[in-house]
């Protein structure tokens, strides 16, 4: 097959891929990457940033004076430990700028740690900017981000299951919470600080992780109301849908992930906006993870518990691929509906000339006429 054919294929909803036999490894894969990061947040816990865990942070142009080990001599001179001192270089339009976090600090020592920094750098002392944080602000952003997440939780439980039905709310459950910890195991892995910006983040990952997910499950459902005649695995509905909606959830994730993308290059990387980069990461690694589970977890999961049902029950093992997966394409794709149609059109037009036919026999003879002598 070609590559052209192949990707039209792929955009007509005709790939054969099978889905449903590769969730086993697809479960492998996504436990041992949520053991990692459970492991990770226990024993390193996440980088919260000072908006969470409180303290001051100064921030100042770096000169030819100032440099990094000038900044710790600073703080070393103001009793202030390092060790515990994040430090980090940004980049930015106007040059490099040097960010100080430490722990909660007096006025006392937050101005003279600021005055400090401006004589090493040669700098007015406006140009060193310091702000401090209240610890109990964080604990509040962070009390609420769980209780903003835990309703969602059951709001969208709610939904599906009176929308489609409990087995698909279960899944989706599943889905959007593997995709949560698989974006906070990312930060707590690779130390990425945690802001305000980064908790929106992995909100909004909720929304894209649902939506694929729900996408999937329609054309499920679709599927199984129109295999509801014949008898058709589980396994062969799921790799079906999965296969129509392929394309839709590629284009969707690309066309957001594209913009997410350049927000990261020229936001963090280009403008040196850190916050930028905090936000990107969480909802890059989210879409990227919320495409996989739609297809990989939340869909063979749901065919495991539907499997359960006795209609299903003994069909778990028929699972069509390659030429036989294409067969079953003929019940679902439009092409299928326009086959249906024509046949429809041929019968009409056959009964139309059958009746001509019959109309013609069946009509009484003109009377002859009587030759005259």
């Amino acid at each position: 097959m070609s590559i052209g054919a192949g990707f039209g294929r792929l955009y007509r909803g005709e790939t054969t891929v099978d889905y449903y036999s590769k969730r086993k490894p697809a479960f492998v894969v996504s436990g041992t990457f949520l053991v990692v990061s459970v492991l990770a947040l226990i024993i390193g816990g996440l980088s919260l940033g000072i908006d969470f865990r409180g303290g001051v942070a100064w921030e100042t142009p770096v000169t030819a004076t100032l440099s990094m080990d000038a900044v710790r001599e600073v703080l070393e001179a103001n009793d202030i430990e390092t060790s515990n001192a994040k430090l980090q270089t940004l980049q930015g339009a106007d040059g490099e700028r040097i960010r100080v976090q430490v722990g909660d600090q007096s006025s006392a020592v937050r101005e003279a740690v600021q005055t400090a920094l401006a004589e090493k750098a040669g700098l007015p002392v406006e140009e060193v900017s310091v702000a401090a944080v209240s610890s109990s602000w964080g604990r509040s952003i962070t009390i609420k981000s769980i209780r903003a997440l835990l309703v969602f939780f059951v709001l969208v439980s709610l939904f599906i299951a009176w929308r489609f039905e409990w087995k698909m709310a279960a899944a989706a459950i599943v889905a959007m919470a593997h995709d949560v910890l698989v974006s906070v195991g990312v930060y707590a892995i690779f130390r990425f600080e945690v802001t305000p910006a980064t908790v929106v983040a992995f909100l909004t990952i909720l929304g894209y992780s649902l939506y694929d997910t729900v996408v999937v499950f329609d054309k499920v459902r679709e599927n199984i109301d129109r295999f509801a005649s014949s008898r058709m695995s589980m396994g062969n509905i799921v790799n079906v849908s999965s296969n129509q909606v392929l394309a839709r959830s590629l284009n969707t994730t690309l066309s957001s992930a594209l913009p997410v993308i350049s927000l990261l290059v020229v936001g963090s990387v280009i403008l040196g906006a850190t916050n930028l980069q905090e936000f990107a990461i969480a909802l890059l690694v989210g879409m990227l993870t919320g495409t996989y589970s739609s297809i990989f977890i939340a869909t063979p999961l749901l065919a495991v518990l539907k499997n359960r049902e006795p209609k299903y029950a003994g069909l778990v093992d028929e699972v069509a691929q390659g030429a036989e997966m294409a067969a079953l394409y003929e019940h679902t794709t439009t092409r299928a509906a326009q086959k249906a149609a024509a046949e429809v059109t041929t019968s009409r037009e056959s009964t139309v000339a059958k009746s001509s036919v019959n109309s013609a026999l069946t009509h009484p003879p003109r009377p002859r006429k009587r030759r005259r002598r």
